[in-house]
């Protein structure tokens, strides 16, 4: 049994990993130093949506990554004999690549304690700082002004997702913010420029490279509680992690990464004065599995009962717009049935995540910003109305046309009749499907992390890097996942049951 339990965590923690990078690995695990250079390349993983300065697309050729990092990474294989090969993830869970698809991870990644454990972590490379963000009409002048409410109520505060600036805000108890993390670097901007945030706090060279497209926000205050950024490696290959500190302290020391930082604005000379005597940061300890659990189940069992909220708030509005749709496309106005078509076909063929970044990120460009957890529940009911609507179609159809004629026969209006007679009977055949949808539900609902809302499948990912105990945390959520969607399975083989009986007694 303990062998099928490993294969169990095994195989779901490497799908939880693809899916999260979004592609199935292309290149073999993580190598050491000999294997990299007769591969003949170092493959880096970093996420070219964080943006500059780090790595970002080129704006004339979209197919060229450009950025501060993608040049030192080009200069780090150089130093080792090799070429630099680029490699896709989602930035806060770039450390699930190693050992998978990647050599390295190069992208802007704050050297932790946690991290010093879990990883080898090489010696600083650039020395960052956060900035507080405002936009140039707000009263907020100083970040003291975080310990006391804003006009408004508490202060809403955009960061990156996993980031130092994620770390140093939750940890601050005493202010009176709302910590709101996004999956993009300039996500929380955005959002502030149209005033759905207060203020954002982030990386103060990631501020800086992004001023001038973003004029309607200042710098608030001075920079504060800096750290360094770290290229991580994977424990098992200690002489890449060597060559590759290394190869940082020959372009130190002959000035070829001042001249990189020069060229981005950087402050070269600043950055090498303070990376030369930077300090290593001691490696935290292991915590004991009880420990883990007294820390992480709490938040787990919170972003659960999210995800619950907003299944059993969305699934009802849902069925409620589908089955409209339904009965207009079948019974309503003639010059009405096109435009419902057009609806279906326009939900089904676009992306929930894209309709989910439509409302909440769009909408405030027109001046409709809607809070993130009711864009969560828009955006999911719509999508799934569409589904709905195809699967009440099709049960309305299944009940004779005769019925509805003898309805209708017997002084019945139309809408009596489908209320009464029609589909009273296509809402049990189409039960079966409807509970199976309302299951698939549970876990799309973590696509709703894109806009914020902190559900299962977020909480996870967030406590698995900062942790590292991937496997434990992946059972812990896949029980959790289970807890909530197995009584539906229930409840869905019943009424299969129940209507496999009906039909054999007629």
């Amino acid at each position: 049994m303990s062998r099928w339990i490993r294969l169990f965590l095994l195989v779901l923690t490497g799908l939880t990993a693809c899916d999260f990078v979004g592609t199935w690995p292309q290149a073999s695990a993580a190598a050491d130093l000999e294997a990299v250079r007769d591969r003949g390349e170092l493959v880096w993983g970093a996420d070219q949506e964080g943006g500059g300065p780090h790595v970002f697309p080129d704006p004339d050729n979209p197919v060229m990554l450009r950025g501060f990092e993608v040049d030192l990474a080009a200069m780090l294989a150089e130093e080792l004999g090799v070429l630099a090969r680029f490699q896709q993830g989602q930035w806060d869970r770039l450390p699930l690549l190693l050992g998978r698809s990647t050599d390295c991870i190069l992208n802007g990644i704050e050297l932790t304690a946690q991290r010093n454990r879990d990883y080898r972590c090489s010696r600083p490379y650039y020395a960052y700082a956060l900035q507080l963000l405002a936009r140039r009409d707000s009263p907020l002048a100083a970040f003291e002004q975080l310990l006391t409410t804003a006009p408004r109520g508490r202060w809403q505060v955009g960061v990156l997702t996993g980031s130092a600036a994620e770390i140093f805000m939750r940890s601050r108890h005493d202010l009176a913010v709302d910590v709101i993390g996004y999956d993009g670097t300039i996500d929380s901007m955005e959002q502030l420029k149209t005033g759905v945030l207060d203020a954002a706090v982030m990386d103060d060279c990631i501020f800086t490279f992004y001023a001038d497209r973003f004029a309607e926000l200042r710098a608030v205050g001075r920079p504060f509680a800096g750290g360094f950024y770290t290229i991580l490696t994977a424990h098992n290959t200690p002489q890449l992690a060597v060559a590759i500190d290394a190869g940082l302290g020959r372009m130190i020391a002959d000035g070829r990464l001042q001249t990189l930082y020069d060229r981005w604005d950087m402050a070269g000379r600043q950055q090498i004065l303070m990376l030369r005597d930077a300090a290593e940061i001691p490696a935290s300890k292991p915590q004991s599995i009880w420990a883990l659990c007294r820390e992480t189940v709490p938040l787990l069992l919170e972003s659960a009962a999210m995800t619950l909220f907003l299944s059993c708030i969305s699934f009802p509005l849902a069925i409620l717009v589908g089955l409209s749709v339904a009965i207009g496309r079948l019974h309503g106005p003639v010059s009405l049935r096109p435009l419902l078509v057009g609806y279906v076909e326009l939900v089904r063929g676009t992306p929930l995540m894209l309709q989910l970044y439509a409302i909440f990120f769009l909408l405030p460009q027109i001046g409709l910003a809607l809070p993130a957890i009711v864009a969560a529940i828009l955006g999911l009911a719509l999508n799934y109305s569409a589904y709905e609507s195809e699967i009440y179609r099709a049960g309305l159809k299944a009940v004779s046309l005769g019925q509805f004629e003898a309805a209708l026969s017997l002084g019945m209006t139309k809408w009596q009749a489908l209320r009464y007679v029609l589909v009273p009977q296509a809402v049990r055949i189409v039960m079966p499907a409807v509970t199976n949808d309302f299951i698939a539900m549970f876990k799309d609902t973590s696509v709703c992390s894109v806009i914020t809302v902190i559900e299962l499948t977020k909480r996870y990912s967030v406590l698995a890097l900062s942790t590292g105990r991937i496997m434990e945390l992946a059972l812990a959520t896949a029980i959790l996942y289970g807890a909530m969607s197995w009584p539906l399975s229930l409840l869905s083989h019943w009424f299969e049951h129940r209507l496999a009986r009906s039909a054999s007694a007629r």
